[in-house]
């Protein structure tokens, strides 16, 4: 049974920086990206990373400020933000999914099998 806790979020200041984790509770490095969702507003893809190799993919969106990241020994993953700004306001969360490495690189959430309960992040 795979597990996913998300932890880091806060609220910010504009500007600002976050690193959000995510630990896995079993050997679950496929593949796992990250999602946000704001209020009133769908859920969008972040960024996945293919645990295998540590191939990265970024939406277009999130190009630039984001960054995803593994560490193996912990099982762990992150999404660090830079330059918050309002509009990342949202609940991130982590998902994981079975895959190859070529599926895992999407921004499209269908999928991801394993969810985590969500982390908020609130930029003022």
């Amino acid at each position: 049974h795979v597990q996913l806790v998300e932890s880091g979020g806060g609220s910010v200041q504009a500007g600002g920086s976050l690193k959000l984790s995510c630990k896995v509770s079993v050997g679950m490095r496929n593949c796992v990206g990250w999602f946000r969702q704001a209020p009133g507003k769908e859920r969008e893809g972040v960024a996945t990373i293919f645990g295998i190799d540590g191939v990265t993919y970024y939406a277009d969106s999130a190009k630039g400020r984001f960054t995803i990241s593994q560490e193996y020994v912990n099982i762990a993953f992150y999404l660090q933000i830079d330059s918050l700004k309002p509009e990342d306001t949202a609940m991130y969360y982590c998902a994981a999914k079975f895959s190859t490495e070529r599926n895992c690189a999407t921004d499209d959430s269908e999928g991801f099998a394993y969810w985590g309960q969500g982390t908020q992040v609130t930029v003022s």
